[in-house]
């Protein structure tokens, strides 16, 4: 008897061992670190109690535990434990490559963020574009972090749609394909006070699942959608009202501020990109300012991405009327384009210190808050415009500014600003006009549009 049970126990392990593995793999073998390698900075990772182990150091920027492979459509799923007072992240489809600012390591980051600001489960852009999803209009997300307590995710990269679950929550909803394939990298953010010297973010349960993905997607309430494919409108953002101001292949619908045509010269689309041609930075002196003539708008949110040359100055005006001629650029309410780091504006002001500043509105109000992704890197550029005259400038995900359009406050910034009467005073109220056109500004330096949209406020 005791002989056919120890030939039955055998039996089902061999059966056992021959099951499928439900579709899942280990990316972690609970033991060591095989499969990974260290890329950047040397924070110190170890295994302890089935769990990878990270610790912050000084004097060291970002390290990441990469896995040696490579992944491109996946669901991953694994528990952090981060200590309360550290940030945090986990990369995937991201690269290091030797020709990309020596190898730092970029692409999508799940962002673990223990702070008040709860953003944890948003996706950020590391060393290339900032923050892509902010939990800011998702409550429901911003709670569902456990700050001394192990937390579930769960990143499903399908296609172009991102989407990311913490704790049973959808916190984000990505559609974007900047980069389609890349390793899975597990964070120690750097730190810049020693007091964090020697905390730790833990790791587990760290498993990844590349077949029949669509099959075990998640369902459920799913977080507000963030469209960043170039040029493309989703079905949501369809139904929400949102269209394109550009197409990304033609010129149809803009033309010359104060023309009948679109400038034969100074402007060209390339590559997806509108794009304003390097002279010799003068305002307006070249192909002159383009706006957008099928329609003026009063209450809207504009969203637009840029992207700046060296010393570029340029900027995105609203409420223009074309009622006015003026030796520059036409008149409106300008958020701001400047490198500020190399280009002289940024220093002046009519009354406003700061106020000629990125996502600044002109002349009139300086910007906080600024997160600039870089020369060279695509910035997203955001102004809403409520129906009650509230008005906002967003950069990358931070609102930078917000005032009352033609209230008393802003009518007394007007007065010290370049727009001050007599200079506008012949046509109305600067800025005040019950709608306008969009703008985009010729100053002599190449910058580059791409998914300008916009939809109706109410």
């Amino acid at each position: 008897m005791k002989h056919l049970k120890f030939l039955s126990a055998i039996l089902i392990v061999s059966l056992a061992a021959c099951q499928p593995n439900d579709g899942w793999d280990e990316l972690f073998n609970g033991r060591d670190l095989t499969g990974f390698r260290q890329l950047n900075g040397e924070a110190p990772y170890r295994v302890e109690d089935g769990s990878i182990i990270g610790i912050s150091v000084s004097g060291q920027p970002n390290s990441f535990l990469a896995t040696e492979g490579n992944y491109s459509d996946f669901i991953l799923e694994f528990e952090v434990l981060c200590d309360p007072a550290l940030n945090s992240g986990v990369q995937f489809r991201s690269e290091s490559l030797p020709e990309y600012l020596n190898g730092r390591v970029h692409g999508y980051q799940c962002e673990i963020d223990p702070s008040d600001r709860a953003w944890s489960g948003g996706i950020y852009d590391e060393a290339r574009r900032g923050w892509l999803v902010t939990l800011t209009d998702n409550e429901a997300g911003r709670a569902a972090y456990h700050k001394t307590d192990w937390n579930k995710y769960r990143i499903e990269a399908i296609g172009d749609n991102i989407r990311i679950w913490l704790n049973g929550v959808n916190t984000a909803n990505l559609y974007d394909n900047e980069t389609t394939a890349g390793f899975i990298a597990f964070q120690v953010h750097q730190i810049g006070d020693q007091s964090l010297e020697g905390k730790e973010i833990r790791w587990r349960n760290i498993r990844i699942r590349t077949t029949d993905l669509e099959a075990v997607r998640l369902q459920g309430t799913l977080a507000p959608e963030v469209n960043r494919l170039p040029n493309t409108l989703s079905e949501q953002e369809k139904a929400d009202g949102w269209k394109l101001l550009f197409d990304g292949q033609t010129t149809t619908g803009w033309r010359g501020a104060h023309k009948e045509a679109f400038p034969d010269y100074g402007w060209k689309v390339a590559d997806g990109q509108l794009i304003v041609l390097s002279a010799d930075g003068r305002e307006s002196t070249n192909g002159g300012d383009i706006v957008y003539a099928p329609e003026e708008f009063s209450a809207f949110e504009l969203s637009i991405e840029f992207k700046i040359t060296e010393g570029a100055n340029s900027g995105i005006k609203y409420f223009v009327t074309e009622k006015e001629k003026s030796s520059g650029s036409a008149f409106g309410l300008e958020y701001q384009i400047l490198d500020d780091k190399n280009h002289p504006d940024a220093q002046l002001y009519t009354t406003a210190p700061g106020s000629r500043r990125l996502a600044g509105l002109y002349d009139l109000i300086k910007p906080e808050n600024i997160r600039f992704n870089g020369v060279g890197n695509w910035n997203q550029a955001i102004v809403k415009v409520f129906p009650n005259k509230h008005t906002e400038h967003w950069l990358n995900g931070f609102k930078t500014l917000e005032y009352e359009r033609g209230s008393d406050a802003f009518r007394e910034l007007v007065k010290g600003s370049k727009y001050a009467a007599p200079v506008y005073n012949e046509h109305g109220l600067f800025g005040e006009a019950p709608s306008g056109r969009i703008l985009l500004q010729d100053h002599g330096n190449e910058v580059a549009f791409r998914s300008i949209k916009i939809r109706t406020l109410e």
